[in-house]
């Protein structure tokens, strides 16, 4: 089972487990971690947004490009920046980590 460290808006580093084939979204809600996901992970809105740790980036999937449109729609995006609900956890992401940004802008309201 994979572990995920989440960073937090508030500095605090939260390591949680995980069961592999969840997304990272469904993985925060499970685990009381601050991360909205306004439209239940249908790629729909831009809630669920992190900042993946640079060492992990380049081990995740490419992004589509109907994920990069929703990121262009959020505040703070970064170079590593990715939807929650379209990181899915594999054994191969044991450690992942991903900072939670300092705000997100929920379109859905």
């Amino acid at each position: 089972m994979p572990k995920v460290v989440f960073i937090e808006r508030n500095g605090n580093r939260k390591e949680v487990t995980a069961a592999s084939n969840v997304t990272l979204l469904q993985v925060a809600h499970a685990n009381g971690i601050d991360m909205e996901g306004a439209c239940e992970g249908s790629m729909a809105c831009s809630t669920c947004h992190v900042i993946v740790a640079d060492e992990w980036f380049a081990k995740l999937p490419a992004a589509h490009a109907t994920e990069e449109d929703m990121l262009d729609l959020t505040y703070g995006v970064a170079r590593t920046s990715r939807l929650g609900c379209q990181i899915v956890l594999t054994d191969a992401l044991d450690g992942l980590t991903v900072r939670l940004p300092s705000a997100t802008r929920n379109m859905m309201d």
